[in-house]
């Protein structure tokens, strides 16, 4: 407790981390209170067909991301999630179409032509999207529901609800630039942590009124998802180090031994990325059943149903497919090779130049591919929870979309706080050593 207090004092101290953290703060509580704002028009107390709906299945999913306010319908209804689609549309075209992988050469000003792209993408999105959400609200809602109506209503409600989630997205932005970073993974985990007391309480409802079970299995269940928690981090801070062997050196009429270094290939490069690219690419056929009539309704049904089958065979393949996807555009082993070729560096067995290549691409290829299996498993956990009795909302938690970005982000923003005091010469926040995000490594 006394080392807490120390590392609070410490943090307050750094002018700098101090005001990061406050406007971070000031961001997520924007975030929070525009979750509540239900879009005009719109009687707040007639919303209980919309949280019914969302109680169980994909939408209770996308109502955790956005934090709550697809339920309230808020005018953030949509949430961030309309932003990851059009990023991963945009790194897919990334590999296939030449003129983005150009933009991707070009540094600092193809980045910034890749973020306009992609702020134009999720814009034609929310047009897509907005309707829907607009011609759900008339289906599930009773028409007293409703103080305006008409296409006034629609049209009104499509445009707050792209601008809203456009202002989530600069919120995002700033958070990254201004605040202590992650900004869109930030407001993601802030969403599905004020879904948390909800779910616990209608779990604790269910143990002791409904199915029973009582304070012991409620326990027990606390302590499966506390080692779920642990098993996800240690996924998220696993590595295999890759012995690199340097030249030696001669400096002056001195000549120094050679060093050895390693190379850490993380076990999950990839991050919680493609379990969140994985999810948005699930909302899709919940999307189209707006516009396919009957026969795309019956299609959406097969992939809502959270505990069904094909959902979680496709869910697990695709989290599996863009492990591999997002860990070879993060990891490039020509660059590594060559690198290591310029420093005057070799793998001992291993001949330099394209023998390099192939030996880092085989190693990844075999750790990725242990890595992306478990977190498929973890990812589909939750159904094979809600079979076994646990409640829908809070079988979320027990691994899953959920639990890996709250471990993944909330590591990554221990390890920025935590830069910024070890920066400025203060003790970090564990004794042990260094917090290991998702970009730090660890031996295994």
């Amino acid at each position: 407790m006394k080392k807490f207090i120390e590392t609070i004092k410490n943090i307050y101290k750094i002018e700098d981390l101090r005001h990061r953290i406050l406007l971070t703060l000031g961001y997520i509580l924007i975030y929070r209170l525009g979750a509540h704002i239900v879009l005009p028009g719109i009687d707040p107390n007639q919303l209980a067909g919309l949280e019914s709906q969302t109680a169980s299945g994909v939408l209770s999913l996308l109502d955790m991301f956005s934090g709550g306010a697809f339920s309230n319908a808020s005018i953030f209804a949509l949430g961030i999630m309309p932003y990851i689609s059009a990023s991963i549309v945009v790194q897919l075209l990334g590999i296939a179409v030449p003129y983005f992988q150009r933009l991707q050469r070009e540094g600092e000003s193809g980045r910034k032509k890749i973020n306009q792209i992609t702020r134009y993408l999720t814009i034609a999105i929310l047009l897509l999207q907005a309707p829907t959400y607009v011609a759900n609200l008339h289906a599930q809602l009773v028409p007293q529901a409703f103080v305006l109506t008409g296409t006034f209503f629609t049209v009104s409600s499509v445009l707050i609800l792209t601008a809203g989630t456009m202002f989530v997205m600069w919120l995002g932005e700033k958070i990254t630039d201004r605040g202590i970073g992650n900004g869109i993974s930030l407001i993601i985990m802030i969403g599905i942590i004020a879904r948390l007391p909800y779910a616990f309480l209608g779990e604790a409802i269910t143990r002791f009124e409904e199915i029973g079970g009582g304070l012991i299995l409620l326990l027990l269940e606390i302590v499966v998802l506390f080692v779920i928690f642990m098993v996800s981090i240690a996924l998220v801070q696993a590595v295999r180090r890759i012995p690199v062997q340097y030249a030696k050196r001669v400096v002056g009429n001195k000549q120094y031994g050679g060093v050895r270094q390693y190379i850490p290939l993380k076990v999950n490069a990839a991050g919680v990325m493609p379990i969140i690219f994985a999810q948005a690419l699930m909302f899709v056929p919940m999307m189209l059943a707006g516009f396919g009539g009957e026969n795309m309704s019956s299609f959406a049904a097969a992939f809502a149903n959270y505990t069904g089958f094909w959902y979680n065979l496709t869910f697990a393949i695709l989290i599996i497919v863009f492990t591999y996807f997002y860990t070879a555009v993060t990891i490039n082993p020509a660059q590594m090779a060559d690198d290591m070729k310029k420093n005057g560096g070799f793998i001992p067995g291993i001949k330099p130049g394209k023998k390099t290549v192939e030996f880092l691409d085989n190693i990844m290829s075999r750790i990725t591919l242990p890595g992306s299996i478990f977190l498929a498993f973890i990812a589909i956990l939750p159904a094979l929870v809600m079979l076994a009795g646990v409640n829908a909302q809070f079988a979320q938690f027990f691994g899953g979309t959920s639990l890996l970005i709250l471990v993944g982000v909330v590591l990554d923003t221990l390890q920025q706080i935590e830069s910024h005091l070890l920066m400025r010469h203060y003790d970090g926040l564990t004794k042990s050593g260094r917090i290991k995000g998702r970009g730090s490594a660890s031996a295994i």
